[in-house]
């Protein structure tokens, strides 16, 4: 009403800033913009501002002795800390459902049941420092939809201060002080204290219509980073094993999530592509093709190449010292060496990428050889700082707590792995300005990284409160032998063998279930390299990447039980409904933005509640980098909806003539809703989902 109150701060301390109208709020505290986005954002950042200064305002007041004024100053600030903290509560309701409703993005639900009961809590318990908050979906439907269980962890945290409070107080007293909020219809106490939640059948219809409108995009970011992923990082001359496999696909998956959360990736390929090695390929190449700098060589087999140097390698002394004569014109960068080193890489470069091309990998390699001239840099800044040790001609480095050091220079001299790789972090942290480093190796490297990473924050190249630098490992690839996957003959499986063998089983498989028949050729090949390829990466990602995991292609191309197979076909069984019901995509845009989604049955909400928490298992995955919860989390969406399915009737045939009579479209958008989540989940675990099978 009155266009002269301000803020809280100014003249809004009368009082007369709460004498306006509840719907009049906004129009007054925000102008009307032309443009919504630029709306909604000066909404929010106005919102974010004023609970701020509020806030400030109640903590001061807080404690009243410390000021200088009198009983009447002291009943005047205390009518005007409730009406400030009246004020902020409105302010806060109003700013929660402003993100809840105008935004794009999903919502993590849990995320935001943790804002309500950490607010709670605070509430209830003020003078308890960093109180537990735990928040989780149940997981049976009869004691509510979440759960928080704090109340008998802070009992916990309270008896270690001499203090005795019975849990279920606890929980009730938290109830109390729940804020007025968007999403939860009711709370109910239940056993020592746990707190079960219902949540607001509104709520949830209006998110899951929010998802069908706008499609799925990613929770709001406080602050884009830049990711730096190494991954895969073969070696020059050597196939490219099974191992790389782990790797790569662990990799390329956890680019794809930090892309689809709107971080800047960078995918890194570490390859190995300088060292010793290198000098027995090079004098190997001069004897077998001398002319090798005007006829580029034809070097089929490079592993076979590799062999056959390494063998004159060791058997013969004077091959290896010129081996050793030829590494130094390659350090020393002479041109006709650099050539042929050069030749060397561009075979491997051509094999790696058939493997690259068949699992769909976008990377950029960046070898051991980028680092090699910042090398001597990383050692001088060492020593410049008296960090290194002298050990039989050698200079190591201890990292903190560590019994085993970093060789930085061989006593011959040269550098080695361990050299490269704080090269490598130290590139990465300040010439990329990398704000999180993920290496995706196997397990067997953890102890090598601890000491990298521990020399790294030794030299004060970052803070790990602030920066992110971690180690993603993996557990080995095993035959169904349970022992290391190998060949019969006990050769490394090659990759492109495996892949090759998974698109002939791939083919037998489709061709065994008739698909030829109802299938054009295209279709078929489609059907054949996503079942093929899909089926490889998801046996590795289903698998809790920490452990070892047996290779099948039996299970893996296991249509029953949590496959790719399986989700692949249930997937495209999804998306033919709304195809077999004859309704166009404009017809299905258009019910989102005008159908209601009911979801009275049983089945219908527990399908509702699934599709929503994939915000919650991105955020997990982001922090623990584990990605089989997404396929745990996939097979489970997969088996809910087939629930609804079975019991809800999404179109209704006449029985004589199999013509549609009715559909229910509230179901349809359920059904749309389910697949839109199922297809990032596959893009985000680089599955390639037809929409035949």
């Amino acid at each position: 009403r009155d266009r002269k109150v301000k803020v809280a701060g100014e003249e809004g301390r009368s009082g007369d800033a709460l004498k306006f109208c509840t719907s009049c709020r906004f129009s007054y505290l925000f102008p009307r913009m032309g443009d919504p986005v630029a709306e909604y954002t000066a909404r929010l950042q106005q919102q974010e501002r004023e609970i701020k200064s509020l806030s400030a305002e109640i903590e001061r007041l807080k404690n009243p002795q410390n000021l200088d004024f009198s009983s009447t100053g002291l009943d005047e600030l205390r009518e005007e800390n409730a009406r400030l903290k009246y004020r902020l509560n409105i302010l806060k309701k109003s700013l929660q459902e402003e993100r809840s409703y105008s935004s794009k993005s999903m919502t993590n639900i849990n995320q935001r049941l943790q804002e309500i009961f950490g607010d709670a809590i605070t509430v209830s318990y003020p003078d308890l420092e960093n109180p537990p908050l735990a928040v989780t979906p149940n997981q049976q439907a009869k004691f509510g939809d979440y759960q928080c269980n704090s109340a008998m962890a802070m009992a916990q945290m309270m008896k270690a201060k001499g203090l005795k409070v019975n849990p279920r107080e606890i929980a009730e007293k938290i109830v109390q002080n729940i804020p007025d909020n968007e999403l939860i219809e009711r709370t109910e106490i239940a056993g020592p204290g746990f707190i079960n939640v219902h949540l607001k059948k509104t709520f949830v219809s209006k998110l899951l219509t929010n998802l069908l409108v706008n499609g799925v995009q990613p929770p709001p970011l406080d602050r884009k980073k830049k990711v730096i992923v190494d991954f895969s990082a073969p070696n020059i001359a050597k196939e490219m094993h099974v191992g790389h496999l782990r790797s790569t696909i662990i990799g390329d998956s956890v680019c794809r999530l930090f892309e689809f959360i709107g971080h800047e990736v960078l995918r890194l390929n570490h390859v190995g592509d300088w060292g010793t090695q290198f000098g027995m390929l090079i004098a190997h190449l001069q004897d077998k093709f001398p002319n090798y700098l005007s006829v580029s060589p034809p070097i089929g087999d490079l592993q076979a190449f590799y062999k056959e140097s390494k063998k004159r390698f060791d058997d013969d002394e004077e091959f290896k010292k010129r081996a050793y004569r030829c590494v130094v014109r390659l350090q020393s960068k002479d041109p006709d060496f650099i050539k042929a080193w050069n030749l060397i890489c561009d075979v491997s470069r051509n094999e790696f990428q058939k493997v690259y091309d068949c699992l769909g990998i976008h990377i950029i390699e960046r070898g051991e050889s980028y680092y090699k001239d910042m090398m001597t840099d990383v050692v001088k800044e060492f020593e410049e700082k008296g960090l290194v040790e002298l050990d039989e001609g050698r200079k190591i480095v201890f990292a903190p707590g560590q019994s085993i050091p970093l060789t930085v220079v061989k006593s011959d001299g040269g550098f080695t792995y361990d050299t490269s790789d704080l090269a490598a972090l130290r590139q990465r942290l300040f010439d990329e300005k990398g704000d999180i480093l993920i290496y995706v190796t196997d397990s067997g490297q953890a102890g090598h990284f601890q000491l990298v990473f521990g020399a790294g924050q030794m030299i004060g190249w970052y803070d790990p409160k602030v920066t992110r630098v971690e180690h993603a490992g993996f557990g080995v690839v095993l035959g169904e032998d349970k022992k290391k996957f190998r060949t019969r003959s006990g050769e490394t499986v090659r990759l492109m063998d495996l892949l090759e063998e998974g698109l002939k089983r791939s083919m037998d498989k489709l061709i065994e279930k008739g698909r030829d028949k109802v299938l054009t050729p295209e279709e078929l090949t489609r059907a054949q390299r996503a079942v093929a390829f899909g089926c490889i990466k998801y046996a590795d990602l289903s698998h809790n990447r920490i452990n070892d995991y047996i290779f099948s292609f039996d299970k893996m191309l296991d249509d029953r039980g949590n496959t790719a197979a399986y989700l692949l076909y249930a997937f495209t069984r999804i998306r033919s409904i709304a195809r077999l019901a004859n309704i166009e995509e404009a017809a299905l845009r258009k019910a989102a933005e005008t159908c209601e989604i009911l979801l009275e049955h049983e089945k219908e909400w527990k399908l509702g509640k699934c599709i929503l928490r994939f915000p919650e298992i991105l955020q997990k995955i982001v922090d623990d980098l584990l990605l089989h919860t997404l396929c745990d989390y996939l097979y489970e969406l997969a088996t809910t909806f087939t629930e609804f399915y079975d019991s809800c009737y999404c179109v209704e045939k006449d029985r004589q003539t199999g013509e549609v009579v009715k559909v229910n479209m509230w179901r349809m958008l359920l059904c749309e809703a389910t697949a839109v989540i199922m297809a990032k989940g596959f893009d985000l675990l680089g599955l390639n989902p037809v929409q035949r099978m």
